[in-house]
């Protein structure tokens, strides 16, 4: 058994990841909650027959109250009619302030979950459990909750903190290889973003991540989980420097909805997002080619998309651009890259440059 801990250090609202391997087997991971509460576990029709077992057993061994909701599985299910189904599962079985909900399951899961946590009776408490590498590494840690709607992908959310995060790294030997894949973009970004030297070992140890060794899986998830941590701790409510973790998404996020979140994973999305957003760098000059090159082949390498839609026009990212929860006051916010190791926010950016930079990617 492999268990590691620590915490978010929050303000307001601090709490522990807990990321390993046979993890349940641990009574460590159950705090802070208790013998005793209520506890329901909001998973989907994919996990559900895979994982739910070990997970209710633990709670049960525990001594606690467990029940079990499920979900369709898939992006396109992120959206107010799940939510009001949750809701009205809480109302009519009668769960109350002191409920813990758990998240078993991917993003969608989670976002999903922690939303509704945030709003059932003005804020109840949940619990992360992340089954997918991009889960894993990012979209469980943080608060950011919500869900999507046709014409943009979360626009409609809340922030609002897991009372902690279990991160159990046998979830991914039953992850389908695209999902794996997926979360791999997340990762990069991370290294693009913030640290070089992650950068270099993902150059050199890529193949061991995609083939689930365990010693650099356990790497990658606790190195994005520090970098995404020390964000949120500098930046909880996405004011300023939080925003450096979007790099990427906002073409990305163009490319999700215009599909209505069908076709393209999220990280397949965010990846080709980070391409446009990277040859933009180099057409204005904060990069030169070698960086440029080095970045889009690491995408590349990990089996990830590096040019966009076919069946996606230049001009129909734009509605979902001018969209972006980054914007203000009407202008274009993005996230570019200056170097390996580092981005930047620009303000009022202009949109001939990034239509004519997608214009360049674009295979018809």
């Amino acid at each position: 058994m492999i268990n590691q801990k620590f915490i978010v250090n929050l303000k307001n609202h601090s709490y522990p990841i807990h990321i390993g391997s046979k993890i349940f087997q641990s009574n460590d991971i159950l705090s802070p909650a208790s013998k005793g509460d209520r506890i329901l576990v909001v998973t989907d029709t994919i996990i559900s027959p895979i994982w739910k077992k070990i997970v209710l057993d633990f709670f049960l061994t525990n001594d606690m109250v467990v029940n079990e909701f499920i979900l369709l599985s898939g992006e396109q299910y992120k959206n107010l009619h799940s939510v009001e189904m949750l809701l009205s599962f809480l109302l009519k079985n009668a769960y109350d302030r002191n409920t813990i909900l758990v998240a078993l399951g991917g993003g969608v899961i989670g976002d999903l979950v922690g939303f509704v946590a945030s709003i059932y009776q003005r804020g109840i408490r949940f619990i992360q459990i992340p089954t997918t590498l991009l889960s894993q590494v990012d979209a469980s840690i943080g608060g950011k909750t919500g869900v999507n709607h046709i014409d943009g992908k979360n626009m409609i959310g809340s922030f609002w903190q897991p009372i902690s995060v279990i991160t159990n790294v046998d979830f991914l030997f039953t992850l389908p290889y695209a999902q794996l894949v997926s979360g791999l973009a997340e990762i990069i970004k991370y290294a693009i973003s913030f640290d070089y030297g992650f950068f270099e070992w993902l150059e050199k140890n890529i193949y061991q991540v995609l083939s689930l060794d365990l010693k650099s899986i356990l790497y990658c998830i606790n190195k994005c989980c520090i970098l995404k941590s020390k964000i949120v701790t500098l930046d909880e409510r996405e004011n300023n420097c939080r925003m450096f973790l979007n790099f990427g998404h906002t073409f990305g996020h163009a490319i999700e909805s215009y599909f209505e979140y069908l076709h393209w994973l999220h990280g397949e999305s965010i990846s080709v997002g980070m391409v446009i957003a990277i040859k933009i760098s180099e057409k204005i000059g904060l990069l030169d080619s070698c960086q440029s090159n080095r970045m889009i082949n690491l995408i590349q390498y990990s089996g990830l998309p590096i040019s966009p839609p076919y069946d996606m026009s230049p001009q129909s990212y734009f509605p979902y651009i001018l969209r972006d929860k980054k914007n203000s006051g009407g202008k274009i916010r993005i996230i570019l890259p200056t170097s390996i190791g580092s981005v930047k926010i620009f303000d009022d950016f202009d949109r001939n440059v990034i239509l004519s930079v997608i214009k360049s990617c674009w295979k018809k």
